[in-house]
Order: structure tokens, then sequence, then C-alpha cells
């Protein structure tokens, strides 16, 4: 039995039984076993390839749109670079190597990481060690300086804890996590219960055995993140995987030793996330001040951000095989039946700052 795993018994049967949210955060954070504390997942290596260990085509775009940002801001003498969850800092990496064709940028730019896993920053450390910007890591978005920002985060926000309610004959009951007659971990439902105040709109009647998902971290962050660029300016650049309108639906999922695993069966072991709700988000960011531009697929945003162009300069003159090779990763990156789709872009600014390309799209 991991350690993980040994804590999640021993509080349930102290407290009893813990939400969904409570679980996930145990997980994936426990300084002792949780799975982003103890290990590097990322990679070939790891459990899973995110997109900017795809391609280095996928951060170059993304630092192009950043640079753009910061043109369209006036070129501002001093702006925050932030990256939230930079995992390897491979990202990070790519973008400034983009950012370094405008010096301007760099020249202006903090760049601040947010990252509490003291094995992840050692290697976002390795990673940046010959970067023009150097890194101060930060625990919260709450620590990044006062002033106009930038900010990137990439498969950050699937990785923050959800909760669950589960629709019963005496009405929605948060789906909580305890121990069956043999001691091992279950699902059930709680007392706690949402209010019908609170109940999304058109899910009232839905069938007995319902679940949805509301994600209160998620939306406390995107609001701060709206509050900030209403008082300073700047651009944020969220790339996730999830919906774009609030459904019913059960998308906890874990991955384990890159196969997809019962989410009790390895806490600590397996990697854990929900999908993000966007419309969610963007109704925070508005709340907090943002303006939050349409929201687009992975392959739009890298398509008309000049993913075919890039990957044409790259290819040329090289051999047959590496040709293919990057034409694959476009296929990876924008396909909509791989990363294309499934994974959605979605861009808040102040309120008179364009972000191509999403203004082409408003």
């Amino acid at each position: 039995m991991t350690v993980v795993k040994e804590k999640i018994k021993a509080r349930i049967m102290a407290e009893g039984p813990m939400s969904v949210a409570q679980y996930m955060a145990t997980c994936l954070g426990d300084p002792d076993g949780g799975y982003y504390a103890t290990r590097d997942p990322f990679g070939r290596d790891g459990d899973f390839i995110t997109a900017p260990e795809v391609s280095q085509m996928f951060g170059e775009l993304v630092g192009a749109a950043c640079a753009s940002a910061y043109q369209a801001l006036g070129e501002p003498e001093q702006i925050n670079l932030v990256e939230f969850g930079p995992g390897r800092g491979t990202l990070m990496a790519d973008l400034l190597r983009v950012a370094a064709l405008r010096p301007a940028f760099l020249k202006s730019a903090s760049l601040h990481l947010i990252e509490t896993s003291p094995h992840l920053r050692k290697k976002q450390q390795e990673t940046l060690a010959k970067t023009p910007l150097q890194p101060a890591f930060l625990d919260t978005f709450l620590d990044v300086p006062d002033g106009p920002l930038i900010v990137v985060a990439n498969e950050f926000f699937d990785a923050l804890p959800i909760h669950q309610f589960i629709k019963t004959e005496h009405g929605w009951h948060e789906r909580v996590i305890g121990l069956n007659d043999a001691g091992e971990l279950t699902f059930g439902a709680g007392t706690a219960r949402m209010p019908r105040s609170e109940l999304p709109a058109g899910l009232a009647e839905c069938p007995l055995g319902t679940i949805i998902e509301t994600q209160p971290a998620a939306n406390a962050i995107a609001q701060e993140l709206g509050v900030r660029l209403a008082r300073y300016g700047g651009a944020v650049l969220i790339v996730d995987y999830g919906y774009l309108k609030t459904a019913p639906g059960d998308t906890l999922q874990a991955l384990y030793k890159h196969v997809y695993d019962d989410v009790l069966a390895h806490p600590g072991d397996a990697d854990l996330t929900a999908h993000v709700n966007f419309e969610a988000l963007a109704t925070s960011a508005i709340k907090g001040g943002a303006k939050v531009h349409p929201p687009m697929t992975q392959g739009d945003f890298l398509l008309r951000s000049g993913l075919l162009e890039r990957a044409g300069t790259l290819g040329a003159g090289k051999t047959h095989l590496e040709q293919e090779s990057i034409r694959n990763e476009v296929e990876r990156l924008a396909a909509p039946d791989q990363m294309g789709s499934l994974f959605k872009v979605l861009a808040l600014t102040g309120e008179n700052c364009p972000f191509p390309p999403f203004d082409s799209a408003d």
C-alpha cells in the first residue's frame, strides 16, 4: 500500500468520507508521496506527453502570440511573464527562444513560474539554465508582483481539484470517497447537498445517478486573473482539454503507467485529472473584469498562428524521414482526432488589448 493510500484511509477512518476535491488534492500534492510532488510525469519516460513535448512548434507559436500581446500592450517597460504549472520548462524554453526575436520584450520581462513541486522546480531550473530570463519560483498567482502581465497555462487547470455532485432521490448530494466493508476505497453520496439555486441551468430534471462537476479552485484563479487584467492590463492564454458549455458527466480520470486506470486504485501513483469547464472559467474571468475572447480549438489556434508555415520552415532542407516526423507532429498537435479538437484555447485580456489570432475570430 502506498504512503498516500495509507494516509487517505487513516483520514477517512478518523474523520469520515472525503470529497473528490480532497482526494484529488491529496493524491497529487501530498508532500510524502503525491504524484506531482515526487516525480517527473512528463515526456516519453513519464505517464503522458504534453504538447510542448510533442514538438517545439507548440511553444514557439505560443511565444509568438505572447510577443504580439506585448506589442499590443504598447511594449511596457516592465511586464510579468508568468507560467502556471510549467512541467519540465520545455514550453517556456521554446517561448523564450521566439521572444528573443523581440529584444524589448525580454528586456522588460520578469519571469515567474508558479510551481509547488520541489522536484519539478529543479527540472525547470535545469531546462531554463541557458535561457535569457531566469525564473522566480512562486507558490501561487497571488505572489506575482503588481503590474501588466502575460500568462500561459498549458494543461494546468485540469489537475486542480473538482467537486462532484450526484443526483439522488433526496436531491443533489456531494459525491464522496469512503471505505467499504472490506476496508477498500469506494464512492458514495455524502450528506452535503448542492442548493437548488446553485444548480446549473437546465440540469434540474436529470435522471437519478447523474453526476455534475464544479471547479471552485479553477474559477477562483480565473477571477483573480480577471481582476489583475482589469487593473494592470495584459493577456492570458489557457490551453487545456475540456468542454465549452456546462454539461453533466463524470470526467474524473486516472492515468497509471501510460494507461487509463480506476481513479481509486493507485492514489499517489496515478495522475488524476478532470475536464475543464471553459464556460465557467470564462464567466469567472469576466466577473473579475477581464475581456474574454471567443475560445477555439487547439487545432484552430495553431493553424491560425502559422503552424503549417513553421513546419515548412523547419522541414526545409531536411531528410525525408525528418520531414515525415515534422508532419506527424503537426498531425498530433492539430488533427481533430488527436489533440486538435479535444484541447481548447481561451484568451483573456484587459479591456483594450487585442490578442492575435483571437481578434480575427471575435
